[in-house]
């Protein structure tokens, strides 16, 4: 039956393609827009099915995008070796170093002694934890700096859990990697939609000085603290509630980690470079606090844009594979053999999702969806304020969050003109939604990262994305309406 079902899926996939190909005309003037769909609807039904393999659906744009004449062979290759995606293999370095040396159960034990043995209160603490940290720098990043100790703490925990570990694992993966997205909503340096949406704005209208860090977060902690708690809810009435419990006794983590003694040299050195990664993701570039801007260290380069969170994850990888170990003679802390864990499958996933955007970008899809929005002419604010936070949704969720409020400004700087509303009405609930994207892996590279761990089903994320996107719509059309008409 299961081969059938796959079958089934393999033929839908192209199928639905085809048919969108041969009777939807999206853009009479374009029809690479339809083109565009049809690759997209038929890498979801891949996606969401599971019919094949998750590496051979990332390979679909390499082929398929050049055949409909969308983009040449070479460009659409070149979308699979982005920084972002060095970042990813950097991090994923330093965490197998951490896992190596063990730092990792002393990094759980230390946090489950804090965090008690309530899978709930668990799950509360990485989600607080990620949020204000990712209030300040990118969700990349912060996934990436506290990944490793997520998933030590999964790892230590599994053994103690009676049944559904895979639940329980799933909902605090996914509670990073989404609370990371979240927080970046807050303030304007959170996320670099909000700091592309300053500049826009700024550029758009020069002689108003109404907008400034104070007035973002007075409406940006608000919605991501609520949208936060909502997350936190679905989560746990989605994967924990009623299914996960722990057996163990009251002060169990508080004495296994009192068990484990000094520090290792090979443990300080990871600790060193995990706290030094850190640091230098914190302060790497310009913070606007509005009043006083704060000079990041990249401006110690001849190019400071050159350097970017990618740089200190590989710079971090390669120290890791020249100091040497005591434990292991002749070895460094890192050596190649330990890296062979890399999933290149998810690598390539990750790609697909540049290569994606990429084409929704050269094919005019993405431009089509924000235009859409013109029909909102005449309708009332709310209603307007709903309509362009679920266009930039569903951009959000197949395009890059920076690529999706790039396409959206430019629209609602021209809506706001024709209906004379305020700039701020239009421009910040599209920025806020471009943040937004919780159902596919390649929608985020907090979701890929956390999804890499092949702990959580596709299916999962795509229900409780699903869910979290129509409240997140909801959270930002309500409190932006009452705060900005």
């Amino acid at each position: 039956m299961t081969s059938r079902k796959n079958y089934f899926f393999q033929l839908l996939g192209p199928l639905l393609a085809v048919l969108i190909w041969l009777f939807a005309d999206l853009d009479p003037n374009n029809h690479q827009v339809s083109l565009m769909a049809g690759v997209a609807v038929w890498m979801c039904t891949w996606w969401f099915s599971e019919a094949v393999g998750l590496a051979v659906t990332a390979l679909v744009p390499v082929f398929i995008l050049p055949v409909l004449g969308i983009a040449d062979c070479k460009s659409v290759s070149q979308q699979y070796s982005d920084s972002i995606i060095f970042l990813f293999i950097g991090g994923f370095m330093l965490a197998f170093a951490i896992e190596k040396w063990d730092f990792h159960k002393r990094i759980a034990l230390k946090i489950l002694s804090l965090v008690g043995r309530n899978p709930a209160t668990m799950l509360l603490g990485v989600m607080l934890s990620t949020y204000l940290i990712s209030n300040w720098i990118s969700n990349t990043a912060t996934t990436m700096m506290l990944f490793g100790a997520v998933f030590a703490l999964i790892h230590e925990t599994k053994q103690y859990i009676v049944e559904h570990k895979q639940k329980f694992s799933a909902a605090l993966l996914l509670g990073l990697a989404f609370s990371a997205t979240i927080g970046g909503m807050a303030t304007p340096v959170g996320t670099p939609p909000n700091m592309y949406f300053f500049k826009a704005y700024k550029e758009a209208f020069p002689g108003d000085a109404e907008l400034n860090f104070m007035k973002w977060s007075q409406i940006g902690f608000p919605i991501s603290l609520a949208f936060l708690l909502l997350t936190f809810l679905v989560l746990y009435f989605y994967f924990l509630r009623k299914k996960v419990k722990l057996e163990i006794t009251p002060h169990y983590f508080t004495e296994a980690y009192h068990k484990l003694g000094r520090f290792s040299y090979e443990e300080k050195w990871v600790f060193t470079l995990f706290v030094s990664c850190i640091l230098l993701w914190l302060t790497r570039a310009d913070i606007d606090f509005g009043t006083y801007v704060f000079k990041g260290w990249n401006h110690l380069f001849v190019m400071p844009t050159y350097i970017d969170d990618a740089f200190v994850a590989l710079l971090a990888a390669f120290v890791l594979f020249l100091v040497p170990s005591k434990k292991n003679r002749g070895e460094a802390l890192l050596i190649w053999e330990d890296a062979k864990k890399l999933r290149y499958d998810i690598i390539l996933m990750f790609g697909s999702g540049f290569a994606l955007a990429y084409g929704f970008e050269k094919s005019g899809l993405s431009n089509w969806l924000a235009t859409s929005l013109i029909i909102l002419k005449g309708v009332s604010p709310l209603l307007i304020i709903l309509g362009i936070c679920l266009i930039v949704t569903l951009i959000s969720e197949f395009a890059s969050n920076i690529a999706s409020i790039q396409l959206a400004l430019p629209i609602m700087l021209a809506l706001q003109k024709d209906l004379d509303l305020p700039p701020l009405l239009l421009m910040m609930p599209a920025t806020f939604a471009a943040s937004l994207g919780f159902m596919l892996p390649v929608a985020t590279a907090a979701n890929t990262i956390v999804f890499g761990t092949k702990e959580i089903e596709i299916r999962d994320m795509m229900r409780v994305g699903l869910v979290l996107d129509i409240l997140g719509i909801l959270v930002i059309t309500c409190l932006c309406y009452l705060y900005l008409s």
